[in-house]
């Protein structure tokens, strides 16, 4: 049995299916630009890193029996191994301050090169940092946007600052100040990204 519908399909159908492949060609043909890539591979972050110690592992400090007019100093150096430039502070902190007896005990600071925690051989200071009593030295340097500086410590490589802090006890130290201790006193510095 005869289908007239597939003989008439059959010579019909090419004529679309052609317009359509050679419009898919021209088409194609006319987005044939020329084109290059050039990549730059391998990109990575990794953030830098800030450390700061120094070379005591004891206090600086552990003096008795003073007297009126009694002295001493002792030398400590502060390193950084920060990838970058530091300003880095000093300042003080203790817990239930103050006491009347610390504003009889001066306090020098120097900051410098060389000297060690226990050693101020070979110890060269470039400038005063402080000069004042214990007292005003815990009550006006609290944290680090009041502290002494700042000191730039330039990082890797390892770079490093050193301190020195002469006390002397007054030599007018009254009476009541036999038989009394200060309190716990901490010298806290601390570095933050040079900005």
């Amino acid at each position: 049995m005869a289908r007239p519908w597939l003989n008439v399909l059959a010579q019909v159908l090419p004529v679309p299916l052609g317009l359509l492949f050679s419009g898919v060609l021209v088409w194609g043909a006319t987005n044939a630009d020329w084109s290059d890539t050039s990549s730059n591979s391998g990109n990575t972050w990794t953030s830098g890193s800030l450390g700061l110690a120094n070379d005591s592992t004891v206090p600086m400090f552990r003096v008795d029996n003073m007297r009126p007019g009694d002295t001493g100093a002792n030398c400590i150096r502060i390193k950084s191994n920060a990838g970058f430039p530091t300003a880095l502070k000093l300042y003080g902190n203790s817990p239930n301050w103050p006491s009347n007896f610390q504003s009889f005990i001066n306090l020098h600071i120097e900051v410098g090169s060389g000297g060690a925690s226990g050693n101020c051989k070979g110890f060269t200071a470039h400038r005063t940092a402080f000069n004042g009593t214990l007292d005003e030295f815990m009550a006006l340097y609290t944290d680090y946007r009041t502290g002494l500086g700042p000191w730039t410590l330039a990082g890797k490589p390892l770079s490093s600052l050193g301190f020195r802090v002469a006390w002397k006890f007054s030599p007018s130290a009254p009476n009541g100040s036999q038989s009394v201790a200060t309190n716990e006193a901490a010298f806290t510095w601390e570095a933050r990204e040079q900005g």
